[in-house]
């Protein structure tokens, strides 16, 4: 289990950004990289919260900034991502963790609430990389974006999320495609059930449904931040220079034991609801 941070990578000089790095699987992420002896940036909706990141940030030795933006918003986003270039120069790591989920049967879910999810997780990431990209160094530049398994896997109550995520795989490789020839790698993570975050909180509340995840995990365990955060760092590294158009699970192998199974058991009472109203 990668509890204990493991100095094997080293990015002291380098700059890197993190797009919602104030909370979660992002501000992990964030942490690592400043650990490792980058310089950070992040951003996210809250100033607040970006003002704590930062400051936490610069306790683990890290020069860090951030702003505050939402990245449904391409001008605000710009800005931001500006901001940080005329401080840090160009970056070398970009990571995208727009992301924003609620579980919700299909027939249960307004075409108002299935747009800001797609708004969020697809047009927030597409928003995040094409104004971040004047930005970037080339060539060497390294951008990965956080997805979730629902890219790959249907699972019930999330056919907002499904439909989002698979795009920004999708656009993950298309990028790769059209950024290569400038010396920019493109990479997609996609975390399997990772602890103390809101998602899955959201996902799999009770104590029960905890454990029927950590079952369906062939690894036996829900990830960390941290497990995360070291394959960004590989993906960041020069160990990675040939890397590129991938999408890797970092799931415990849960995509193959029987995540989307799972996850309709745990959904199961939401899709009954709708369909005791239709």
């Amino acid at each position: 289990m990668a509890t204990e941070f493991v100095q094997s990578i080293d990015l002291t000089g380098k700059t890197v950004f993190v797009a919602g790095g104030t909370s979660g699987i992002n501000l992990g992420i964030a942490e690592d990289f400043a650990r490792a002896g980058a310089r950070v940036a992040v951003m996210s909706r809250r100033q607040e919260k970006v003002d704590a990141a930062v400051e936490r940030l610069t306790e683990l030795g890290a020069e860090a900034m951030g702003g505050s933006a939402d990245v449904r918003d391409y001008a605000a986003t710009e800005a931001v991502l500006r901001d940080a270039h005329d401080r840090f120069g160009d970056f070398d790591v970009m990571v995208s963790g727009a992301a924003g989920n609620f579980p919700a049967a299909a027939l249960g879910l307004s075409a108002n609430g299935f747009k800001s999810v797609v708004d969020i997780d697809l047009l927030g990431t597409f928003n995040v990389l094409r104004a971040s990209y004047p930005f970037l160094r080339k060539p060497g530049a390294s951008v990965i974006n956080i997805s979730a398994p629902q890219s790959v896997l249907p699972t019930v109550t999330q056919a907002h999320v499904c439909a989002a995520k698979a795009g920004v795989d999708m656009l993950t490789k298309v990028l790769a495609l059209e950024w290569g020839p400038a010396g920019v790698r493109v990479n997609g993570v996609i975390p399997g059930p990772i602890d103390g975050t809101e998602g899955m909180a959201r996902l799999a509340p009770t104590e029960e449904d905890r454990a029927l995840v950590t079952n369906s995990v062939p690894l036996r365990r829900y990830g960390t931040p941290r497990d995360v955060a070291n394959v960004c760092r590989f993906l960041a590294s020069p160990l990675a220079d040939y890397v590129s158009g991938v999408v890797l699970a970092t799931d415990g192998g849960w995509a193959l034991g029987g995540a989307s199974a799972t996850m309709g058991v745990i959904g199961q009472p939401l899709l009954d609801a709708v369909g005791s109203e239709a």
